[in-house]
């Protein structure tokens, strides 16, 4: 490790810019993705923000981790499709449960009654063909000003990342699975 010098001085000027809502992308092949959407979600809570929250993989009855916090804190949180692919017994049963989900999706972008709305795991119906991507493209454009909204997923379309504010990539660097440790309860989930 190399040790460096605190800063003494601030390294950035506050922009002079208006506020506005953002597009936040969370995509990359490492972990973190949903769970940094999740932190933003309870950042905003936090600051008294309507947030909703879409997990387009996810079962409507699913029960992991950050349904149960989410449902006690009372932010929103819905499953809109029948999980992983590979396990699906109808994969255009699972296109149009993601159909079916991304307009209640799009309604709440476009209401504007909501500060974030996060979108876990909508990279995965856009390359899988289930949604069209000018139609997303199209919601993100045209969504309220002051709406903030976050997407989650491997191999986030392109358009997507040209069009977002801000996009972060996480790198796998090591992962315990890969060593042969399976998933922990708390930890993935």
């Amino acid at each position: 490790m190399q040790i460096e010098a605190a800063p003494t001085e601030k390294r950035y000027e506050k922009p002079e810019g208006e506020r506005r809502g953002l597009i936040i992308v969370n995509t990359g092949d490492g972990k973190g993705k949903s769970t940094a959407a999740f932190g933003l979600a309870l950042r905003a809570h936090g600051r008294g923000k309507a947030v909703r929250i879409y997990q387009f993989m996810k079962v409507p009855t699913a029960r992991f981790g950050e349904h149960r916090m989410f449902e006690k804190i009372g932010i929103p949180i819905e499953g809109l499709g029948d999980g992983f692919s590979w396990k699906s017994q109808d994969l255009e049963h699972s296109a149009q449960l993601a159909r079916d989900g991304w307009e209640k999706a799009r309604a709440a972008i476009l209401s504007g009654e909501h500060f974030l709305v996060v979108l876990d795991e909508i990279t995965y119906p856009l390359i899988y063909g289930w949604l069209p991507l000018e139609g997303v493209l199209q919601t993100l454009r045209e969504r309220p000003r002051d709406v903030h909204v976050c997407l989650t997923g491997r191999r986030c379309p392109p358009e997507i990342i040209e069009l977002a504010d801000t996009v972060t990539e996480m790198q796998m660097v090591k992962h315990a699975f890969k060593a042969g440790v399976p998933a922990q309860r708390g930890i993935e989930d």
